[in-house]
């Protein structure tokens, strides 16, 4: 009984994670502009992700250049 109630409180956080995106897919399936607002929005998290990835990059060669990548 325990491990089911572990399961259903993860289904439920999901949930109401993802009720704003559950609101936009809705708000967007109305209107006109909704295929453009979507790709738009993709843009945008795929420029913040290379953005990210640039800078773990940066970060990356810095600690090679100084020796410290893999100290334990």
């Amino acid at each position: 009984m325990l491990g089911l109630n572990i399961f259903r409180l993860i289904g439920e956080f999901f949930e109401l994670l993802f009720i704003p995106f559950k609101w936009l897919r809705l708000t967007l399936a109305k209107s006109d502009a909704g295929w453009w607002t979507s790709n738009g929005l993709n843009w945008i998290f795929l420029v913040v992700l290379i953005v990210l990835l640039a800078y773990w990059m940066k970060e990356s060669l810095r600690f090679k250049k100084e020796g410290t990548e893999d100290r334990a």
